[in-house]
């Protein structure tokens, strides 16, 4: 039984199993749109399947990403994770213009909607199955730390609140001929919101950030505690490659400090921040005489 969890909660897993699921619910949403004629059910059914597409380049990133270093990539292959992410973003950005365009031909010609049942039973069932989808990427993704899974739980809740917003039209569209137009071009919207975020989530980290609060806080308690000294720590550059993290750092030692014992403990630390946060560490000595570190921590 812990066997069958484990492999499920597995990004690669979580891929898989939104393929089969997404294109299920994008064939019952399309036959519900085509019924109709509801542009907001068929750009929803076209939203499902682009969450297929998200999954297969998903699949594609992590196999990418797990592929150890070589003499091309000699810090591993783990940022494909962030590639992916663009990918994704992009095509959802791309889906909701197309929407955008969809839905104004439409409000153009006042084209009038009949949901009818067959729309209701699709909109609800793809409403509850895609935010299960959306928790179930959300939690794979934070356990394995992974952009591009979350991203695609992203895709799934956007999904999911798309579908939400279709039932206001279900309920009046009858009676208000420019409201599936209307909510067509909301879920667009939504769209180019959920593109933005991933886009952004993946951009920064990819162009360099600097290390947070939180994570230098932890690099120092991890030195202090192996050390048992005040380093001041400073110039900390952090390089997210994904799955691993890539530290370079400078500490200060009294003047008198040997070569051997520079090494000696600055061996020690960054074995322990490799054990301790998974970083790939280096560490640079100044002198203690030098007495200009405006940017410690």
């Amino acid at each position: 039984m812990d066997e069958i969890k484990n492999k499920l909660l597995q990004p690669n897993a979580e891929g898989i199993i939104s393929i089969i699921i997404n294109f299920i619910l994008f064939s019952i949403k399309l036959f519900a749109g085509l019924v109709t004629g509801s542009v907001a059910l068929i750009a929803d059914a076209w939203h499902t399947l682009s969450d297929s597409f998200s999954s297969i380049v998903l699949l594609m990133g992590i196999h990418i990403s797990k592929k150890p270093p070589d003499n091309e990539h000699p810090f591993g292959h783990g940022r494909a994770d962030l590639v992916t992410s663009l990918f994704i973003g992009v095509l959802l950005a791309i889906i909701g213009f197309n929407f955008v365009l969809e839905s104004i031909e439409k409000f153009q010609l006042k084209q009038v909607t009949n949901f009818g049942l067959i729309g209701l039973i699709a909109t609800i069932i793809s409403i509850v199955v895609k935010e299960i989808l959306a928790r179930y990427a959300f939690y794979v993704g934070k356990l394995h730390n992974s952009n591009s899974v979350t991203a695609d739980g992203w895709h799934h809740r956007s999904d999911a609140l798309s579908s939400l917003l279709i039932l206001p039209g279900i309920i009046f569209g009858n009676n208000i001929w420019w409201m599936d137009s209307v909510l067509g071009i909301i879920v667009s919207l939504l769209l180019f919101y959920a593109s933005y975020d991933i886009l952004k989530n993946a951009i920064s980290p990819l162009l360099g950030e600097k290390a947070n609060n939180e994570l230098l806080t932890q690099i120092k308690q991890v030195t202090d505690d192996e050390i048992k000294m005040d380093l001041q720590i400073h110039h900390v550059h952090i390089h997210n490659y994904g799955n691993h993290k890539e530290l370079s750092m400078h500490i200060v030692l009294p003047d008198a400090t040997t070569v051997a014992e520079s090494h000696n403990i600055t061996d020690k630390i960054e074995k322990r921040l490799k054990l301790e946060l998974n970083i790939n560490a280096t560490v640079h000595v100044d002198p203690q005489s030098l007495n200009n570190f405006p940017d410690k921590i």
